[in-house]
C-alpha cells in the first residue's frame, strides 16, 4: 500500500491559528505530512525581510504540532528542487496563491512530475504580516514613551 506524502511549506513565523489550520487540513489529505520551514535567507530573498523567529526555533515549534510527521528546513528557492530532495505527492498552499501567475506556474511545473497542488482557505483574520504590523506599532509606541 502506497503512503501519500504531503508537503506544506511556510515561514511559520509568529506561529498562529492560520498556520495551524493549514497543517490540520493538510494532514487530512495525506498519510505523512512534511512541514517545510523556509530558511531565514530564503525568506529574505522571497519576501524582502528576515523572520522575527529564527529558523531553528520555528522548526522546533512546528515539530511539536501533532499533525506534522516530519519537519524539513527549506533552504532551496525552487520548490521543484525541494521536491527532488523529498519526493512528496501533494503540495499544500494557502488559497491566496490560487489563480495567480505564481500559483499557475507552480501547478504546471508540479503536474509535470505528478504532484497535485491543493489549496486551503487563507485565514483572513490572522496573519504574520498583521502580527508584525502590530509589533511594529507597539515597539514604536514603547520607543516614544521611553
Amino acid at each position: 500500500m502506497t503512503q501519500l506524502v504531503g508537503y506544506a511549506p511556510g515561514a511559520y513565523d509568529l506561529f498562529h491559528v492560520g498556520h495551524l489550520n493549514i497543517l490540520r487540513h493538510a494532514k487530512q489529505h495525506c498519510d505523512t505530512l512534511v512541514a517545510g520551514v523556509v530558511a531565514d535567507e530564503v525568506l529574505e530573498v522571497t519576501k524582502g525581510r528576515r523572520p522575527v523567529v529564527p529558523l531553528q526555533e520555528r522548526m522546533e515549534i512546528v515539530s511539536h504540532i501533532s499533525y506534522v510527521d516530519r519537519v524539513h528546513a527549506e533552504v532551496l528557492l525552487d520548490k521543484l528542487d525541494t521536491w527532488s530532495e523529498l519526493r512528496f505527492d501533494v503540495f499544500f498552499k494557502g488559497d491566496d496563491w490560487r489563480g495567480t501567475a505564481k500559483g499557475r506556474d507552480l501547478e504546471r511545473r508540479f503536474a509535470e512530475v505528478g504532484v497535485e497542488v491543493v489549496y486551503f482557505p487563507y485565514t483572513l483574520h490572522t496573519s504574520s504580516t498583521q502580527l508584525r504590523r502590530a509589533l511594529d506599532v507597539l515597539t514604536g509606541e514603547v520607543a516614544l514613551e521611553a
